[in-house]
């Protein structure tokens, strides 16, 4: 799933644009339609030509809305760059493409709009050429550009097709298996409760799951999940995703909140970043200045540190260290802008570097400036660290060659993060797994297991196809996790089936009635007792079942069931009598236990089964590993 946002200057057609792609206004808002001016955020999506279905977040234009822009524009994949044919560009034209760039949003489409309203085809080449101008030097530099028109439709496939090439060439956001989803719209709706909106990052959210919201802590639990309007039982990375979630109410949660799996995340209020300053800033970014953080959909108030220079200057750079008011959730890498206050404006913009410093530095600290510096380029264990977290489970070759480090220095970093615990070694070191991830999938296979114990409290265990199913793992490593888990002591293996260790099939007063009652039969008769298809009639299919779980019965054949000592006695006597005789044919075992046919056939072919006895003609001796 990959998410699409507008930019621009007000009026120049972005919410009439996307309302002509995909038959969706997005102005929810009465005012927004009655000014005709977007003022809040804005949701669409569109089915491409080859199936693929994105989402659209439509931005506001106006300066005076310019941070709700910013809101909507941290999580999205490409960016639709949009300008009126009959004004060219303007100033938020300038500003929001600055904020593109900062933001290394790493593709655009560009659309020339309005086309219906200018006569002169001279006029449309002069304003492209300025566009492109303009363009120069930033990320949207090479960005195709559609001359489109929403009112008479021209050009409008012209545009699906470009944004579906570009988006070919943007790899889907990776499952790094710790979904965060920044909050940009919450609502309530009646019989729903609070309802959460936002483009989902780094993992899946699943129906039924506890979930934190971040920072303020409060838990609940997802009871519906949608994208487009389609209820969905999982949710994928990078989609435009909306959360029904109970026991929140609706005022525990503000844009800007960040929901999450308990555990994944902590909330900071202080990070380091890199910061690069617009060259038309106007003034320097001064020590101790006041500034507005947006990272996410988040808009925090925070207090400057600039590092290693007295003042960073328009078009400098420079590690800053950001006090913030209240707590935000950053992660290393995350990008983020800076705005002033008043006049409210545009500074600059860079990455989270260390989302979570353990104090305050000192401005000139040089040791602590490398720190920094390595941090932003990247150490042997951050990259194989990422690359693992991109590739999921797999052989440890692949993160190595994957990373683009040396192998000796790639295989050193692994072997610390193994030592650290950052990434887990299955299989004697032949698949390597986060531990996040692998945290994840340990706590939906108990969970899955421990809700099947509950559902089903007579049942031996789940079926391994059933959680193999639920869970949508490779063989390799489902069966990989299991063996781990099974190693733990945590769960029990057997055959096709699954349970947790601590699991034991009690029966009520009732059901061990009805299990001593048939019991009493088989001990009455025990070479000839009930068969299968009696015994279920007695007492059902599923306690019949529990008792040869719990080994009160042995199950010999489709219809034969035995007591366990008789079971064992009758082996016995086969072995003692091969001993004696070389070999025992079916009548010896009948007439010696004054059974019939049907029951001395069904303990030989248990036995043969088992490994115990092979049949030689019509008689069976011992199997060589019992000889």
């Amino acid at each position: 799933m990959q998410v699409i946002g507008t930019a621009g200057h007000v009026d120049h057609g972005k919410s009439t644009l996307i309302n002509r792609l995909t038959g969706i206004n997005p102005d929810r808002l009465k005012e927004e339609q009655d000014r005709e001016m977007s003022i809040e955020l804005g949701f669409a999506w569109l089915t491409l030509p080859d199936g693929n279905e994105i989402g659209i977040v439509d931005v506001p234009g106006h300066r005076d809305f310019i941070e709700n822009m910013l809101a909507g524009v941290g999580g999205i994949d490409a960016v639709l760059f949009v300008v009126a044919a009959d004004e060219g560009v303007m100033p938020q034209t300038r500003e929001h493409l600055a904020i593109i760039d900062l933001l290394h949003i790493p593709a655009g489409v560009i659309a020339l709009t309005k086309i219906d309203l200018v006569k002169d085809p001279e006029w449309l080449d002069l304003v492209e050429a300025d566009l492109r101008e303009t363009l120069a030097g930033t990320v949207l530099e090479d960005a195709p550009l559609v001359r489109v028109s929403a009112k008479s439709g021209a050009g409008i496939d012209e545009l699906v097709v470009a944004l579906q090439v570009v988006l070919k060439t943007q790899p889907h956001r990776p499952d790094l298996g710790r979904p965060r989803l920044p909050v940009d719209r919450v609502f309530t709706l009646p019989g729903f409760g609070t309802i959460l909106t936002g483009t989902l990052l780094d993992g899946q959210l699943s129906v039924g799951e506890e979930i934190q919201i971040l920072p303020s802590g409060v838990k609940g639990r997802i009871r519906g999940l949608q994208t487009h309007h389609q209820s969905e039982h999982k949710s994928l990375p990078g989609s435009r995703t909306a959360v029904n979630i109970s026991g929140v109410s609706v005022n525990e949660v503000e844009r800007g909140d960040v929901l999450v799996y308990p555990g994944d995340y902590q909330a900071t209020k202080m990070i380091d970043v890199y910061c690069t300053i617009l060259p038309d800033a106007g003034a320097p970014l001064k020590h101790n200045a006041e500034v507005k953080l947006f990272l996410g959909a988040a808009e925090v108030m925070a207090r400057v540190r600039v590092l290693g220079v007295q003042e960073c200057t328009p078009g400098g750079e420079a590690f800053l260290q950001l006090m913030l008011q209240k707590p935000v959730v950053a992660l290393r890498g995350d990008r983020f802008i800076l705005r002033r206050p008043s006049p409210s404006a545009t500074i600059g913009g860079g990455q989270v570097v260390d989302p979570h410093p353990a104090r305050r530095h000192r401005r000139f600290n040089v040791e602590r400036l490398d720190a920094l510096e390595q941090l932003l380029m990247g150490t042997p264990e951050d990259i194989l660290l990422q690359t693992a977290l991109k590739l999921g489970p797999c052989p440890m070759g692949d993160i190595v060659a994957q990373s683009g480090l040396e192998e000796d220095q790639a295989h050193k970093a692994l072997d610390a993060l193994i030592e650290q615990g950052a990434l887990i070694s299955l299989k004697a070191g032949r698949l390597i797994l986060p531990q996040v991830r692998f945290s994840r999938i340990r706590e939906s296979i108990l969970t899955s297991m421990a809700d099947f114990h509950q559902q089903f409290p007579l049942r031996p265990g789940m079926p391994r196809e059933r959680l193999k199913s639920h869970l949508a793992l490779d063989s390799g490593v489902f069966d990989s996790i299991l063996s781990t888990l099974a190693d733990e002591g945590v769960l029990v293996e057997s055959g096709a089936g699954l349970w947790l260790s601590q699991h034991k099939i009690i029966f009520s007063p009732q059901q061990q009635a009805q299990i001593d009652a048939l019991l009493r039969d088989f001990e009455a008769q025990p070479y000839a007792p009930p068969g299968y298809k009696q015994s279920v009639e007695r007492i059902g299919e599923e306690l019949l079942t529990a008792m040869i779980a719990t080994k009160l019965l042995v199950r010999v054949g489709e219809d034969v069931l035995l007591l366990p000592q008789v079971f064992q006695v009758m082996q016995q006597a086969v072995i003692d009598h091969i001993n004696q005789h070389g070999s025992i044919t079916l009548a010896a075992l009948r007439d010696q236990f004054e059974t019939s046919r049907k029951y001395a056939v069904a303990v030989l072919e248990y036995l043969d089964q088992t490994g115990v006895t092979v049949r030689r003609g019509d008689v069976r001796e011992l199997a060589k590993s019992r000889s």
